[in-house]
């Protein structure tokens, strides 16, 4: 599904620091920055006629791709070495992923990702809501920077410039609600928000990794799941979409771990009552009418009041929970692999541990949760030909030596 060095590689986007020649009150990093992109994006696309959501997520993997490679450059030079240099640019991006990339699909996810870098009409409607949710996410960050930033001399320059780039993305109807500061703004904030609760937050751990940064990897794993067991196209959008939202009502509940959660009989049952509560009264309101069937079931909502996001489902007029999706791979079933993104959140917070470990930061915490993770991949980690165990015992094997 994935090579350990390219799920190292997603990881290292947690240690990448963003606006690191200003003064901050929080350390602001690349994969939350790219996963609040995602989320906007989500938005703005739906706002959209004929857009391509498989397009919209593959483009922006691309993009993040890519931005590992150069993270070094400024922006506005990045900018100016596409227009004179891009070939070459490209051509380096590419060598340094190729080992990474080459097996998947057998092959087929590079040759897509070299097309997209080669041909700047692929993807051209969704790259362009990429650009526009990317503004809108520097755009909230630096709202952060300039609180600490004001006795700069040049920092009004930067925000004029900063402000004044809204513009060029008018024409997407979710930028202009935005900018009249309309409802899709608190969804913006309440998803940037989960960047400031961190993951393990009742242990040292290094890298750290926020709540929003999580969902991406997740989303990320449940994408590159989806295309390794050919699922239809509904399906794969769907399987992104669920994971990148999975957490997002912590915003509003703070992560609460899965000790916790799970060892006081019907605690778990209680926050999923009260997470309900707070989608329909503090979220809902907030999204695009349109938008509000879909949005509720990828965020796990079913039946009579019911939640879980990681149950397989198919909504062919209704919400059905199923045992296996063999027989549902087709858009009309819209489906879920619920069963499959439970095992790539688990995976996800199995390579959390092991980083941390890697790295010499480890606890009784670390130690205990990394030992629960495994016993739950290897009984419950096969899904659809997929071992989620075998890969996290090659991941364990690669930090360790």
């Amino acid at each position: 599904m994935l090579s350990v060095s390219l799920i190292e590689y997603f990881f290292t986007f947690a240690s990448i620091k963003r606006w690191n020649d200003y003064p901050k009150m929080v350390e602001l990093v690349e994969l939350d920055k790219q996963a609040h992109k995602f989320i906007i994006a989500f938005f703005l696309a739906n706002m959209e006629k004929d857009i391509n959501k498989i397009h919209l997520i593959e483009a922006g993997i691309f993009e993040l791709l890519r931005r590992g490679i150069i993270t070094d450059i400024r922006p506005d030079i990045f900018r100016d070495v596409l227009q004179k240099k891009e070939k070459e640019l490209n051509e380096w991006v590419l060598s340094k992923l190729h080992r990474k990339l080459i097996d998947i699909e057998d092959g087929k996810f590079y040759e897509r990702f070299k097309n997209y870098l080669e041909d700047s009409n692929m993807y051209k409607k969704e790259r362009f809501i990429l650009k526009a949710a990317s503004y809108i996410a520097t755009r909230w960050e630096f709202k952060i920077v300039y609180q600490t930033s004001k006795f700069l001399s040049e920092i009004d320059q930067v925000k004029d410039e900063v402000e004044d780039e809204i513009k060029d993305y008018y024409e997407l109807i979710g930028v202009k609600e935005i900018a009249l500061n309309k409802n899709l703004v608190k969804i913006i904030d309440l998803s940037g928000r989960l960047r400031f609760q961190k993951r393990w937050a009742q242990t040292p751990r290094i890298p750290e990794t926020s709540v929003l940064g999580h969902m991406l990897i997740v989303a990320i794993f449940g994408y590159f799941y989806s295309t390794h067991i050919k699922a239809c196209e509904l399906r794969v959008e769907n399987n992104f979409y669920c994971a990148l939202f999975h957490d997002l009502p912590e915003a509003l509940t703070r992560d609460i771990i899965s000790p916790v959660k799970y060892s006081v009989s019907g605690l778990d049952d209680i926050i999923s009552e009260y997470e309900i509560k707070i989608i329909e009264n503090k979220i809902l309101p907030h999204v695009p009418l349109h938008m509000v069937n879909n949005f509720k079931y990828l965020l796990g909502l079913y039946g009579n009041n019911q939640k879980d996001e990681f149950l397989n489902k198919i909504n062919n007029k209704n919400i059905e929970i199923v045992d296996s999706l063999t027989n549902y791979n087709e858009n009309k079933y819209n489906a879920i692999d619920g069963v499959a993104l439970k095992n790539c959140d688990r995976l996800s917070a199995f390579i959390e541990v092991i980083l941390s470990i890697s790295h010499g930061v480890k606890s009784k915490e670390l130690a205990e949760g990394k030992e629960v993770i495994k016993k739950s991949l290897k009984t419950k980690g096969k899904v659809d030909g997929v071992d989620f165990y075998e890969l996290a015992v090659n991941i364990e094997n690669y930090f360790s030596n």
